[in-house]
């Protein structure tokens, strides 16, 4: 006769059987999926390129360098070069052995955390570029010359010296991306969309579009940037806005896609991201650049504003960009204070208010756009 104890047991014991192995099996996936985040960290990690030798050269200078940002603010210099050396990037020209910054912009990220706002410098900008020490360990003279001839000279560590003599703004962190990195970036968002007036084809960009609204992946995106002589004017003016336009559509797709909040849709955003980098060592690990794309999460798009220094065509070569002033002041001497600043399409600025500093009660309001607008706004 069975016992009707042993019984009643059994199906406890089965239970607790089962459970057993569920939570041995939970465990099992758990640890798994921790091992395959290590991975994946370690590897994230491991693909950036840390710039030294730029942080050695600053540290040179650091007693004539500008004063940190106020309020907690953080400026970035990003830097597009325009070597050809790497993978892909031969057919946009041969490479010469030197690369000079195909664009440069200046990403202030204000202290509260509550906009962020980019601002171009034009490549062909006249401006007087500091001593700098070559690769091959000589130095250049001080000169007056175009700004993007100081990548050339002196590489990062020019480009920051040059530019903080000229805003009086510190450069806080840098980031330096190719050709190849860029397009790597458009492809892993799936393309970013924008909308053409007019059909382009443009041979020297590797660029042919028909007119309307379209999505644009990585080499029609990259040709799209740089495309000069057969868009409109021809001017660099030109193409800064254009640059301004994509980049406003591809922040605003990343974001409203869910690309930072979805794991599976931000790995492959990183993974180009971190192959195709430099940064300095403030920069240079994946949780570095996680809290500053979290920090970026935060702001609203149209709080992403893009605009390009006040500048005109230089007195001496029309060729050339200089300066317009009180106006450039004026811009600097905000994102120094961290005071906000706005943009308008297609505005013009306020107007001058004495040495070129904004009045306490004065938000200065420069043209350009945000990243609500897209390319394809209005």
């Amino acid at each position: 006769m069975t016992d009707s104890t042993d019984s009643a047991d059994k199906p406890v014991k089965r239970t607790r059987h089962w459970l057993r192995w569920t939570a041995l099996a939970v465990a099992l996936v758990v640890l798994a999926a921790a091992g395959v985040g290590w991975w994946f960290y370690r590897k994230l990690d491991s693909n950036i390129t840390t710039d030294t030798t730029a942080e050695a050269e600053l540290l040179k200078y650091e007693k004539e360098r500008p004063s940190p940002a106020v309020n907690a603010a953080r400026n970035i210099l990003l830097i597009g070069s325009d070597t050809r050396a790497g993978a892909g990037n031969t057919k946009y020209g041969q490479d010469g052995g030197s690369q000079r910054s195909d664009t440069t912009i200046l990403l202030h990220l204000s202290g509260g955390g509550s906009s962020a706002t980019a601002v171009s410098v034009p490549r062909d900008l006249m401006t007087t570029i500091p001593s700098c020490a070559r690769p091959d360990g000589t130095r250049t003279k001080e000169q007056f010359a175009q700004f993007n001839w100081a990548f050339e000279f002196g590489g990062t560590a020019c480009t920051i010296r040059t530019l903080e003599k000229m805003t009086g703004i510190r450069v806080d962190h840098h980031m330096v991306i190719d050709f190849r990195g860029f397009k790597k970036m458009v492809d892993a968002v799936d393309g970013v969309e924008i909308c053409l007036k007019e059909p382009i084809d443009d041979a020297d960009a590797h660029l042919k579009l028909p007119a309307g609204r379209q999505t644009l992946h990585g080499e029609q995106a990259l040709g799209f940037v740089r495309a000069r002589k057969s868009i409109g004017n021809g001017s660099d003016t030109e193409r800064m806005d254009r640059q301004q336009q994509f980049l406003g559509a591809l922040v605003n797709k990343v974001q409203s896609d869910g690309v930072l909040l979805n794991p599976t849709r931000l790995y492959p955003v990183l993974d180009a991201a971190t192959k195709s980098i430099t940064t300095d060592p403030g920069l240079d690990s994946l949780r570095d650049l996680y809290d500053l794309a979290r920090s970026m999460r935060a702001i609203p798009t149209e709080k992403v504003q893009f605009l390009t220094v006040p500048r005109r065509p230089y007195s001496y070569n029309a060729n050339r960009d200089e300066l317009v002033q009180p106006d450039a002041n004026r811009l600097f001497a905000a994102l120094r204070a961290d005071k906000p600043v706005t943009v308008r399409p297609g505005g013009n600025e306020k107007p001058e208010q004495g040495d070129g500093s904004p009045s306490p009660s004065e938000t200065p309001s420069f043209a350009g756009r945000n990243a609500a607008d897209g390319s394809c706004a209005g």
